[in-house]
C-alpha cells in the first residue's frame, strides 16, 4: 500500500510517497481503506516541522473511509461500514487528561493519508448519513472543534450572538452549526468578496479586519456585545475578541492562526467586562457522536473550497498558505 510520510524533520519538500506492507488487524482492531482527508492548521504545522514528529510519520489528523477487514473480538463494526477518525483516539468521554490526549492523530500517532491502516475499533465513529468521504473528512478536527466550542463548552442558547473569525473550514462549520441553533451571527474576514459570501450564509454583520484594525470595537458597537466568541488567532486576535465581547460574554480559545502563539491582552477589559475564557482542543468521541446526530437532524453540509489528489499534499498545503480558501481543503483518492 502507499502512504505519504514526513521525512528529515519536516518541510513540504520532505513529504514523500512510500510503499509499505499491507497491514493486518490485531484483535480489537479493524482494517480501514481510507479515501479522504482534509487540511487543518495543525497538519500544516506538522508538515513544515513546527511541530516535531518521528521520522517517517504519516501526517493528517482527519480520515474517512470504509472498513475492509475485522480482527478478532470486534463486535461494533462490520465490513463495509463507513467510518471516520478521532483526533484524539484515546479520549472517549469525560474530561481530558494527559493520558487521554497523549495520542494525537498525525502527530504522536500515524495519521490518515495512507491507503490502509489498522485502528482500534474504539477509535472511530460512523460518518453522517448522506455524506461523501470528502465531506466526512472535514469533521474530526475542524467540525468537532466548532461543535465543542459552540455547544459543550460554549453552551450556546438560541438567540445569543456568536462571532465567527475568518473563513477557514472550522469557521464555516461553526457558522453553520450556530445558524442551525438559532444564533445571531457576526463575522470577520479579509476581503469584500468573502464578506458577501458570509452575508449570503446568514451573517448579520461582517467586518473586514484588514481594513479595520480595531474590528473588536466595531463589532461591539454593531452587536451590542457578542455573547460567544470562537477565537481562532490566539495572541493575534484575543485583544480584539475581548473588545468585541459582551459584558458577561464568553470567549472560547481554539487556535493560533497567523502569529498567534504569544500576545498581549489588556486585563482590566477582561475582568471589568466579566468575561469567561476557556481553551479547548477539538473534543472526545461522545462529542463527535453528538455532532453527527445534530448533522443528521439538519441539512448542514460542509463547504469544500477545493479538492486535491493523494499525491498533491504539498500542493494543497501551498494553497492553504495563500489564505484564499473559503471553507475546507480536502484530498480524495
Amino acid at each position: 500500500m502507499k502512504v505519504v510520510a514526513l521525512q528529515s524533520g519536516g518541510g513540504l519538500s520532505n513529504l514523500k510517497i512510500e510503499d509499505r506492507p499491507d497491514p493486518i488487524p490485531k484483535p480489537g482492531e479493524v482494517l480501514v481503506r481510507w479515501h479522504a482527508t482534509s487540511l487543518n492548521y495543525h497538519d500544516y504545522l506538522v508538515a513544515i516541522g513546527a511541530i516535531p514528529v518521528a521520522n517517517g510519520r504519516i501526517p493528517m489528523s482527519d480520515g474517512a473511509g470504509e472498513i475492509i477487514a475485522l480482527g478478532k473480538d470486534v463486535y461494533d463494526w462490520k465490513v463495509g461500514d463507513k467510518v471516520m477518525s478521532l483526533f484524539f483516539p484515546g479520549w472517549m468521554e469525560g474530561r481530558p487528561s494527559l493520558m487521554k490526549i497523549a495520542g494525537v492523530s498525525g502527530e504522536t500517532l500515524d495519521g490518515y493519508i495512507c491507503e490502509q491502516s489498522c485502528i482500534s475499533q474504539n477509535a472511530l465513529t460512523k460518518i453522517p448519513n448522506g455524506y461523501t468521504f470528502a465531506e466526512a473528512a472535514t469533521l474530526p478536527c475542524a467540525g468537532l472543534t466548532a461543535w465543542n466550542g459552540l455547544t459543550h463548552t460554549g453552551g450556546l442558547i438560541a438567540g445569543q450572538s456568536v462571532l465567527i473569525e475568518g473563513t477557514g473550514g472550522m469557521s464555516m462549520l461553526a457558522l453553520q452549526f450556530a445558524k442551525s441553533s438559532g444564533a445571531r451571527i457576526f463575522a470577520t474576514t479579509s476581503s469584500d468578496k468573502k464578506a458577501a459570501q458570509l452575508k449570503s450564509m446568514g451573517c448579520e454583520e461582517v467586518v473586514n479586519y484588514r481594513e479595520d484594525e480595531k474590528w473588536g470595537k466595531t463589532i461591539f458597537k454593531k452587536s451590542g456585545g457578542i455573547d460567544l466568541i470562537l477565537d481562532v488567532g490566539g495572541g493575534s486576535t484575543m485583544g480584539q475578541s475581548i473588545e468585541a465581547s459582551a459584558f458577561g460574554g464568553k470567549i472560547v480559545s481554539i487556535g493560533i492562526l497567523g502569529n498567534g502563539r504569544k500576545g498581549q491582552i489588556t486585563f482590566p477589559k477582561l475582568f471589568f467586562k466579566f468575561i469567561k475564557m476557556e481553551g479547548i482542543a477539538v473534543g472526545n468521541k461522545v462529542m463527535q457522536n453528538s455532532m453527527i446526530n445534530a448533522i443528521e437532524a439538519t441539512d448542514i453540509k460542509p463547504i469544500i473550497d477545493r479538492s486535491f489528489g493523494f499525491d498533491q499534499l504539498a500542493e494543497a498545503f501551498k494553497y492553504q498558505e495563500s489564505g484564499n480558501h473559503f471553507g475546507k481543503i480536502v484530498l480524495e483518492w
